[in-house]
């Protein structure tokens, strides 16, 4: 077996990695062919990826151009411990104010909790009219957890 078979994960390994993840790199096209990279949050939408952020931002701009990005959710602190999911694809770009404020609430839920304060939600809708929802439709995933190695190398 091939070192990269003994650290693939397998689809539910890799559900549950990025359920737990917190920060996601986002790579898009500059005009300029050079790459903008971003960290955003995310949340799982199914079996996709789904960040919102700014309609004007830069990499907002730059998807509208060019949908293809790569992004990356990826853990540990030395060789035995890295694991993580690359994705390369094109993004979806959500506009419609329901979907972008339900969406922006489920976020909110994920790193906050539940938005039950009536102040909480109203802020989050407010943002929601300003912003978009970045579906990342993949077209190939990598996938890697060291620790299958058993501290080997």
């Amino acid at each position: 077996m091939s070192r990269r078979d003994q650290i693939r994960m397998t689809d539910d390994e890799t559900r549950a990695f990025l359920v737990a993840g917190k920060d996601l790199q986002v790579a898009s096209i500059n005009a300029d062919g050079t790459p903008h990279l971003v960290t955003m949050w995310y949340e799982l939408d199914g079996d996709e990826i789904c960040f919102w952020t700014y309609g004007k931002s830069q990499k907002v701009v730059n998807l509208r151009r060019d949908p293809r990005l790569s992004v990356l959710v990826a853990t540990g602190e030395v060789y035995e411990q890295l694991r993580g999911v690359s994705i390369i694809g094109h993004a979806e770009i959500v506009e419609t104010l329901p979907e972008v404020t339900a969406f922006g609430l489920h976020l909110f839920g994920k790193y906050w909790g539940p938005a039950e304060d009536e102040l909480v939600r109203a802020g989050v809708e407010a943002q929601a009219t300003k912003r978009v929802v970045i579906r990342v439709k993949a077209d190939k995933t990598v996938t890697w957890d060291h620790s299958k190695l058993g501290g080997t190398y």
